[in-house]
């Protein structure tokens, strides 16, 4: 039986591919307060502004590619059981061929009615004030804003806890509850830490590797292939 790789990713590995990561130092996101346009407040505010910010994301998602990262790691499931868990909205893992993708924070390139997260569509145009479902409810980004819950949290806690190998890619472990995924993974697996400019970990079983993801993801498969 093939070991399990299990794959945490973060804004990092997409930033490779041209996609801004989330917010600058003053917590502004495109010049935007985070939460007039990350929240269900800032949508019920104005929603035209958090409609139209997500269209521009979603301009710009569709005009890169995925990187040498994001291929390395479908190179993986050749010789294991892979499965992604990411905190990013964008579709670059499954563009390159990944086969086995969680999205914990959602998906850019679909939407939702505003009173369900289990009806969704995909998307890949605007979505402007009127656009509605059958039942005459405005449609919204899929995506998991802050002081929403996380619907997939709890699949993506038993996934972690079948790993065999960890690896940790462009995140900077601060974003919770994702952040913590890492804590259910066994405890005597390998596991790998790959950032440009790394979190600190107290966890001393964690191999740091202080590059980004096109040089790191390639030194990783290198040393499970030996």
């Amino acid at each position: 039986m093939k070991k399990h790789i299990v794959v945490l990713t973060g804004a990092g590995i997409s930033a490779e591919s041209g996609i801004k990561t989330f917010r600058d130092a003053n917590g502004l996101w495109e010049g935007h307060n985070v939460m007039d346009v990350a929240s269900p407040e800032g949508f019920a505010k104005n929603p035209e502004l958090v409609l139209e910010f997500y269209n521009q994301r979603r301009k710009q998602l569709l005009e890169v590619k995925p990187n040498k990262a994001h291929f390395d790691l479908v190179q993986l499931e050749q010789n294991y059981n892979v499965t992604i868990i990411t905190q990013n909205v964008d579709d670059l893992h499954e563009r390159a061929g990944s086969t086995n993708v969680i999205h914990l924070h959602g998906e850019l390139l679909k939407s939702r009615p505003i009173s369900s997260d289990k009806e969704i569509y995909d998307c890949k145009t605007d979505i402007v004030l009127g656009d509605k479902n059958k039942k005459g409810e405005q449609l919204r980004p899929h995506i998991v804003w802050f002081g929403e819950n996380v619907p997939l949290i709890d699949k993506a806690v038993s996934i972690c806890e079948t790993a065999d190998v960890l690896l940790i890619i462009g995140t900077s472990l601060q974003v919770y509850p994702a952040a913590s995924l890492m804590k259910y993974a066994p405890k005597y697996i390998p596991k790998f830490y790959i950032d440009a400019s790394p979190a600190p970990t107290n966890d001393i079983s964690i191999q740091v590797i202080p590059k980004k993801a096109t040089i790191g993801v390639k030194e990783v498969i290198n040393i499970l292939d030996k």
